[in-house]
């Protein structure tokens, strides 16, 4: 049995995770087993630009936070060499951590994922991965709404120029 002070720590533990866990919008586990340093170093560099917090985790105490908020059905897929990488972003975690597992193809796997509290199959966490970081989206729909007024621009501009050079002739005339 842990001495009183190892309790008290890994208490406090469990209970920093079940707050993080109910503060992301969304999460995923993953397999980090046969990855390098450097590619750890890269992973984390990425996971900091994206604003995804990811960090190695005892499965004994993640479980134990995934009771607390309700996450009881990923207790299956906590063994062996665990991550987390959690977000309020929704589509982040999936993203960047997808995007990794694809450079690493097979060092790196993803255990399974979380939105909203609830817990997603693997096609939903691949769907998430699949969708564009937020800049992306917005340079997107900001180019479909600028398309129809550059175009309505395009057409007065030839206007105005067949126009001005048929006053031209008219007045060369």
């Amino acid at each position: 049995m842990p001495n009183a002070k190892v309790l008290s720590e890994k208490q406090a533990i469990v209970a920093s995770l079940t707050e993080k866990l109910q503060g992301a919008a969304a999460g995923v586990i993953v397999d980090y087993k046969g990855i390098t340093v450097a590619e750890d170093t890269e992973l984390r560099a990425e996971c900091r630009k994206n604003d995804v917090e990811y960090a190695v985790v005892k499965n004994t105490l993640l479980r134990f936070a995934f009771n607390n908020v309700g996450l009881n059905e990923l207790d299956d897929q906590l063994n062996g060499t665990t991550s987390l990488a959690i977000a309020a972003d929704p589509v982040a975690p999936a993203r960047v951590i997808a995007d990794f597992a694809k450079k690493l193809n097979g060092k790196f796997e993803i255990k399974g994922g979380f939105m909203d509290g609830k817990v997603v199959d693997m096609a939903t966490v691949n769907a998430l991965a699949a969708i564009p970081a937020l800049p992306v989206l917005q340079a997107q729909v900001l180019g479909t709404m600028l398309a129809p007024i550059s175009g309505l621009a395009c057409v007065l501009k030839q206007i105005a120029e067949k126009n001005g050079a048929a006053a031209e002739e008219a007045s060369a005339e």
